[in-house]
């Protein structure tokens, strides 16, 4: 085991959780502080865990010398003046997806950390994520020949907590929440070339009573070299999680599921405690997910960034990856409004990309 990195998070909710039990399994990093405004939320969760400090203002954790990390897992709309006070702070940063909620915002973030000389990690699981990882290994080994189309999905009935349905906490809907991981997971698989254009359809479809964001959409993304990523993403889809992909070649495809094909097929009459993420439901036949935090990569995602900070290695997603993300994301906010493709690079305005929309 190498140096220990110290570990402190931001938030005291279901992200934090999830990079909490990550931690977990990282033998060289150590939780010692976490942060929440919501006076007894990081008390509670750090006694729960063993962390030895918490606090209601993250400035005091950011005092702390010990700690090296900080991993900011609460809403979109902070992660900037968060990244900058803990670059202030000399602290790398590990921001959660999406990076921020404006170009403009990626852009101060990437200049605080080059500023202060620390690291600034996207934290993108996907592309950690065991099954998604074997068909990137087999994308690179010429397995499948030229690939012309990437599709990734992500479907389930909702977000965990009410500030995703804010628009002006969250930046948009479903495509902002979860388009940005479908964005980069293209890129990645086709080696980021850089993206020519954007087209993209959105649509209140169920939850209008609770946002005026978009909770269906689908967005097409063509690449440099003429591949086309697809993603397709909604909070409308019932029975917990869907989360899958396909990659499409000259000589071969690919298709992977995270849940149905990792999942144990169950059948319960009276139904049971927890089947797998977003799953209301489990009476009947239900998919049981196991080791579901593996499955999903978050411990190799943060073991891979705590190596990356011990070592001094770049990581394999930036925050200009980010940045990327969050540029392809107002462009298709644009499409969607105007009906139009939307070329790359796209520069707009706009605060946020659900102006772009609606001002369609």
């Amino acid at each position: 085991m190498g140096k220990v990195i110290n570990v402190g998070l931001l938030g005291s909710q279901f992200v934090s959780t999830i990079h909490a039990e990550a931690f977990a399994r990282v033998p060289d990093a150590k939780i010692l502080a976490v942060a929440s405004p919501t006076p007894g939320n990081a008390e509670a969760f750090a006694k729960k865990r063993g962390i030895p400090n918490s606090f209601t203002d993250y400035r005091k954790l950011l005092e702390m010398d010990e700690i090296d990390v900080v991993v900011i897992g609460i809403p979109n709309h902070l992660h900037c003046q968060a990244t900058c006070d803990a670059a202030g702070a000399g602290k790398h940063v590990i921001c959660e997806k999406p990076l921020c909620v404006s170009v403009a915002e990626a852009d101060r973030m990437i200049e605080a950390c080059k500023k202060a000389g620390v690291k600034l990690m996207y934290a993108e699981n996907l592309l950690f994520t065991p099954k998604y990882v074997r068909v990137k290994q087999l994308v690179d080994d010429g397995a499948l020949g030229k690939i012309y189309l990437v599709k990734q999905s992500e479907k389930h009935s909702g977000p965990h907590a009410p500030h995703f349905w804010d628009v002006e906490r969250s930046g948009g809907g479903v495509t902002m929440d979860m388009g940005c991981h479908a964005i980069e997971f293209c890129r990645w698989m086709l080696g980021r070339p850089k993206i020519t254009s954007v087209y993209a359809q959105m649509a209140t479809q169920v939850h209008s009573d609770k946002t005026r964001g978009d909770d269906d959409s689908i967005v097409i993304i063509e690449f440099e070299g003429g591949a086309v990523g697809v993603a397709e993403e909604s909070w409308c889809r019932l029975g917990g999680m869907d989360d899958r992909a396909e990659v499409h070649g000259s000589d071969g495809v690919c298709y992977a599921d995270l849940h149905h094909g990792n999942a144990i097929e169950t059948y319960s009459k009276g139904g049971y405690g927890y089947a797998v993420e977003k799953a209301g439901e489990t009476k009947g036949w239900t998919f049981t997910i196991y080791e579901e935090e593996w499955n999903y990569g978050y411990p190799q995602e943060m073991a891979h960034f705590v190596e990356c900070i011990r070592d001094d290695k770049q990581p394999m997603v930036t925050g200009e990856d980010g940045r990327v993300v969050m540029e392809a994301l107002f462009a298709a906010y644009e499409s969607a409004g105007t009906g139009r493709k939307v070329a790359m690079p796209f520069k707009t305005d706009a605060a946020k990309p659900i102006d772009l929309w609606r001002k369609g």
